[in-house]
């Protein structure tokens, strides 16, 4: 299993435009359900400040979310809309309470 979590900072006039992206990767990953991904995006206050939290729980460890389509979309033009690269960090659980059941 893979968890990590992926933080950055869209520039202002781009935020409208990065979170259609990820409500467009969201109503793909509804339509085709993926096994094996838990995925969830978080704005900050700024709502320019994005956080996605994923879960690959496949025993291959190939992530389902790059075989999309419209996150393939999302992520082409990522450094041109940040402002703060995106920067991963790769988790390790040491408890959770209804968290990744």
């Amino acid at each position: 299993m893979k968890r990590m979590i992926i933080q950055y900072t869209v520039k202002p006039e781009r935020a409208a435009e990065n979170q259609q992206y990820v409500e467009k990767v969201f109503e793909e990953l509804r339509r085709n359900s993926p096994a094996g991904l838990r995925y969830a995006t978080f704005t900050q206050p700024d709502k320019r400040t994005f956080m996605h939290l994923v879960s690959v729980e496949v025993e291959d460890g190939d992530n389902p979310l790059t075989q999309s389509d419209s996150f393939k979309a999302f992520q082409a033009g990522i450094k041109e809309r940040c402002e703060v690269q995106p920067v991963v960090t790769h988790l390790s659980v040491v408890g959770s309470y209804h968290f990744f059941d």
